[in-house]
């Protein structure tokens, strides 16, 4: 049912490749819709408990289709129309979905929403991560890379700047000045480099990437409670924003509230019983 993507769903994993290999991947916005279109999906099937995302061919994503580039540098001042119209509006779509808007939501805008859904997201960064894609794969909860992994933020050399929430992301991952360095010379950083920066969570090699990702979520389902994973994906997220001394006391509310669900008593027990524990999924059936 997708053109520009595959969507494959193995128990307890959904992978997401992005399927336009000859473009390297580039973004579209039909792209983007079925993206979305994936990661609803997934976030709703209850044998999923974690997603993969990762390219076709050599390349994770090089960015948004130089197209759209061309038509939006065509379009010059045009490109900000408020009503989302013309070459800004082919932009909006090229992310997946439409302008949100919440202007002020901190979730609502096109990449961000990935840190809203349930489950983890693993981006297998098997190529280049250029453009839009660097603050995409930068939404996904980890990523997995091998030493042909390639990371450039392009926007400087396009004339353009740290767009898609990137100038929040970045910095929080390997540092403002590291992310100053990045932005602006728009160097490439690969493999082990990604790793020591930030970037990437662990290298393996490339006929490794896919059945790590994958076993890394299989021990996830076999071993730990999927509603605990979503309260705290959530909490790592939104605390990102309040003091030490409110995320202490929103963490004894949700703790309150996980003494009295079905996952504490089955961890517990599970335990005590020397067995593994039988979670419940997220998702209808």
């Amino acid at each position: 049912m997708y053109e520009q993507i595959e969507y494959d769903v193995t128990d307890p994993v959904a992978t997401i490749t992005l399927n336009r290999p000859e473009a390297l991947n580039a973004w579209t916005g039909a792209m983007g819709k079925e993206v979305d279109d994936a990661l609803s999906r997934a976030a709703s099937d209850r044998r999923v408990v974690g997603i993969v995302i990762t390219g076709r061919g050599r390349a994770f994503c090089a960015g948004a289709d130089m197209n759209t580039l061309d038509d939006l540098s065509s379009a010059g001042s045009g490109a900000s129309s408020e009503d989302g119209d013309g070459a800004s509006g082919d932009l909006i779509a090229a992310a997946g979905g439409q302008e949100p808007t919440d202007q002020d939501g901190e979730f609502t805008g096109q990449f961000p929403f990935l840190l809203t859904i349930d489950k983890p997201i693993i981006a297998a960064v098997n190529g280049a991560v250029a453009g839009m894609a660097y603050p995409f794969s930068l939404c996904c909860d980890m990523r997995i890379g091998t030493p042909n992994s390639l990371f450039l933020t392009a926007f400087a050399q396009r004339g353009l700047i740290a767009e898609w929430g990137l100038s929040f992301l970045l910095p929080r991952l390997v540092g403002p000045a590291v992310a100053l360095d990045l932005l602006m010379s728009s160097r490439r950083v690969t493999g082990e480099e990604a790793r020591s920066l930030g970037l990437l969570n662990e290298v393996v090699e490339p006929d490794e990437l896919l059945p790590w990702c994958n076993e890394y979520i299989t021990n996830l389902a076999q071993r730990c409670s999927p509603a605990s994973i979503a309260v705290m994906k959530r909490q790592v997220y939104t605390e990102l924003y309040v003091g030490l001394g409110a995320a202490e006391r929103h963490a004894g509310q949700l703790m309150g509230e996980s003494f009295g669900r079905p996952d504490f008593r089955e961890g517990v027990t599970s335990f005590l019983e020397k067995r593994a524990p039988e979670f419940a999924r997220i998702g209808d059936d």
